[in-house]
Order: C-alpha cells, then structure tokens, then sequence
C-alpha cells in the first residue's frame, strides 16, 4: 500500500472519521498484516479495553430436516433421510436439562426449515424450556427461520416475534446472512431470506427492544468487495436501529468428515479453498475498522481454530464465543485440531493466555463475572503478534 494512503487511512481511524467503501477494499489490498492488526487493535482497545468477552452457551438444533440445499451447508438433510432427525419438545427439553451444568447462560438454538413441522412446535418450545431453565435466555431462530415461520404460519413476522418474546425469546441469532449481495448470493443461498427480509426481521426484533448479532460467511467464491458491501450494508441498519450488539465473521469450512452417507452436500468445496489464518485475521480487522458502530467483535473459536481465535484478539475481536459443546451447522471442526468442547476454565487459559482480561457475560453483555487479568510478568501489553 502507498505510504500516503496508509498515513490518510490512519489519521481517519484515530480522528474517528467514518471509513468508506473505497477505504474498506484497500484495506484488504494491503499485505501488511502486521500495521493493519495494530490499527483494529487501536480500535477494539478503545471501545473494550484489555477485555474480552466470554459466555457459558450450548447449542441445540432441533431438527435438520430442511426444505433448503445451501451451498455451503452439510448440516442439512430431506424428510425421509437416513440422519433426518426431528425431536420431539420432550426430547429438546431433557437434553438441554442434561446441559445445565457449569452455571450455562445461554442456550443457542438453530434448525432446519422444517416442511411440516407446525408454527405452533416453536413458541411451545420456547416456553417448555424457560421453564425447565429459568435462569438460561434463549437466544433462537435466524432470519430465516422468521421468514419460514410466516408462511407456515399466515402470521406476520412482528406478530411472530411477539409470541417468541412472550415465550422466552431474549435474541434471535446472526445466522442466515451469508454474503448480501446478490452477484455471490444467488450461487451460496437456497431458501427465499435475502438481505430484504433478513434486515426487515432485524429492524422489527430491533424495534420490539432485542438486541441481535450479525453474521458474515467468508472465505468461499466471495471477494473483499463483498465483505465490504456485506459490512457496510449491516453498518446503515446499525446507524438506524442500534440494536446490533456483535458482528461475527464465520469462516467457511470444508465438509471434511460428514460424509458418512457418501453424499457431498457442501458443494462449493469443488471450487474454493478455506480462508488461510491471515486472511482470516485481515478480515476481522478490516471488519473491526469500518463497522465503527457496533459495540463487539466475536471469532467463534470452532470455526477458526483455537489459536487462529487467541490471534483475533489482537486483531480487532474482542469476545470469545462460549463452551459450546457440540456445533452441527457446518461440521464436526476438529479435523485441523479444534477441539469438540471448551470449558469455562479453558476460556479463561486461552484468554490469559493471549494477553487479555476474561470478563464472562450473558446474552445481553452485561457483565456477570470479572476475572482475574493475564500474568503482567508472562507478557507486556497485548499487541498484534507479528506474522
């Protein structure tokens, strides 16, 4: 990158002057991860300090049947399948009551577009498990699934999220965004939920008092230009409602190990090759700088593997997603060294570890319990490690 660009593009970031689109793609031409990391790191230090954020959450899918066959997608399967699996509420309540163990805040749960399954099966749902697990918010139901609900329902989706909050509802989740636009999308999304209707969804949650987390899938047949109109497009809705909380960049994966039925559902792995760590690291960066109004940057440690996750820290994130035990979406992640769970305690190691004060919070970040800092005699202040 010239020299004068970097110095202009530096002064804008410490003046607080809002980063553009022609900003955001030269960033992510620059090859110097090294400056780039230290000026997200400026960014997230002055919004969060040495913090990072973590959360005691599960994650419960209650059904893969769905009508969808995205092209990034293995978790999927069709009615009839031999893994097609649909629970009973009984069933999803007994399990997430064998989750409740290590104080759990939060329980995230995505599944399916299921055909058949009645609107009614959802708010039931919600109510059964508040009430098995009163001190556990419920964070549920992409975009997407709002939209499903609307036709199989007659309801509106303002009407729908009135009875998922009157049912324990405290957040949707981030999923279903994908990339935005369209030149990628059409390729990646089988299902009728495009940016229309999953900011339309937002703005409504956001509108009713629920804070939500936004999403972005990078790494497959997409470029920088995407991210960047996928980020800046999610920064205009934040200008207008407030009520994003946290941007989380998801890497896509490879379907490495569910083929056990010989079917390759994830069929872009033919054409594309996953994020290396780098690329990963410039995009939270570039992320953490032009998404100025958004509070909280989070790398989920299951899609970029655990030291990849502790590098993010110093790049611009500044939460670690939780102890999730167990994550269907994309694939079983451990086949380039990711491990199936991680406890409270790990968290707090791998925080520690890479320089940062833990501070654990629920689903609405307000702080439940501030731990004790890194060791000051194992490391000076956080930086971004040179690569």
């Amino acid at each position: 990158m010239d020299v004068g660009l970097k110095r202009a593009l530096e002064e804008k970031v410490r003046s607080g002057e809002r980063l553009t689109r022609e900003d955001g793609i030269a960033l992510y031409e620059s090859d110097d991860l090294a400056w780039l990391g230290g000026l997200a790191h400026e960014v997230r230090t002055r919004k969060n300090g040495d913090v990072v954020h973590f959360n005691v959450n599960r994650h419960l899918n209650m059904t893969n049947v769905c009508t969808a066959s995205c092209a990034y997608c293995s978790f999927q399967r069709k009615p009839g399948e031999k893994d097609a699996y649909t629970m009973r509420i009984e069933e999803a309540v007994k399990l997430a009551k064998a989750m409740e163990t290590e104080n759990l805040t939060e329980l995230h749960i995505v599944n399916g577009l299921h055909p058949s399954l009645p609107w009614r099966y959802y708010p039931r749902s919600l109510r059964e498990l508040k009430a098995a697990l009163p001190n556990v918010s419920l964070k549920a139901f992409t975009a997407t699934e709002i939209h499903h609900f609307e036709t199989i329902s007659g309801l509106t989706a303002s009407e729908i999220l009135d009875e998922l909050i009157d049912a324990g509802l405290e957040s949707l989740t981030g999923g279903g965004a994908e990339i935005f636009d369209w030149e990628v999308r059409q390729h990646i999304v089988d299902h009728r939920t495009h940016w229309e209707d999953w900011s339309r969804i937002h703005r409504l949650a956001h509108e009713k008092g629920l804070k939500t987390p936004a999403t972005m899938l990078y790494g497959h047949i997409e470029e920088p230009r995407h991210r960047v109109d996928h980020v800046l497009r999610l920064r205009e809705l934040q200008d207008e409602t407030g009520g994003f909380q946290v941007f989380i960049p998801l890497r896509y994966q490879h379907d490495f190990v569910d083929m056990k039925d010989g079917k390759v559902r994830n069929k872009l792995q033919a054409r594309t090759t996953m994020a290396t760590g780098a690329e990963a690291l410039k995009t939270f960066a570039v992320s953490r700088l032009l998404f100025d109004n958004v509070p909280h940057v989070k790398v989920f440690w299951v899609m970029h593997g655990v030291q990849t996750a502790q590098l993010a820290l110093q790049h611009g994130a500044d939460d670690m997603d939780g102890s999730v035990v167990e994550y269907k979406i994309t694939h079983d992640a451990d086949n380039y060294g990711t491990p199936n769970k991680l406890t409270r305690e790990d968290l707090l190691d791998l925080i520690r570890d890479a320089g940062f004060r833990p501070v654990e919070r629920n689903t609405r970040y307000e702080i439940i319990r501030e731990y004790d800092p890194a060791d000051p005699s194992r490391r000076d202040s956080p930086q971004p490690m040179r690569l």
